[in-house]
């Protein structure tokens, strides 16, 4: 009796590994996305692309803040803009900058920002006062938000 169990077990665990190594039936020979292996059922299937861990608010800021300046490049998955050289209105020197939002809090410890003007480095309170203006504007951004 003992012999037929372990018999039909490994019978039934052969099966299965077959089947969680059998390859695609589609007729392109493209792997289809709905048809998965046995051991899929234990892995986490949350992808990591489709959660935005960057507040809404600072981002939408940066960018009404620094709109004079031209984008070059965004990611909003890791929280990055990169801007090329402008000039603010009523200002003679050019900047370029790149913000960090690191969080998804609406906090001065998320937002990083770094300024470049073509001479180099820009002072310290330059910078600080970008980041005050972004963190107001996205502060009434989030009010006016609560509003609705």
């Amino acid at each position: 009796m003992i012999r037929h169990i372990l018999r039909m077990g490994i019978l039934v665990c052969g099966t299965l590994s077959l089947v969680a190594c059998g390859g695609s039936q589609s007729g392109s020979g493209a792997n289809d996305q709905s048809e998965g292996k046995i051991w899929d059922l234990f892995t986490d299937h949350a992808d990591p692309n489709v959660q935005i861990s960057v507040n809404k608010y600072l981002w939408n800021a940066s960018l009404d803040v620094l709109n004079f300046l031209p984008i070059q490049s965004v990611d909003p998955f890791s929280g990055l803009i990169v801007t090329g050289y402008g000039t603010p209105p009523g200002g003679g020197r050019a900047y370029r900058a790149t913000i960090h939002i690191t969080d998804p809090a609406l906090d001065a410890r998320s937002l990083k920002v770094s300024l470049e003007s073509r001479g180099g480095t820009v002072s310290p309170d330059t910078v600080r006062a970008v980041e005050d203006a972004i963190l107001t504007r996205a502060r009434q951004l989030r009010i006016a938000d609560s509003r609705l």
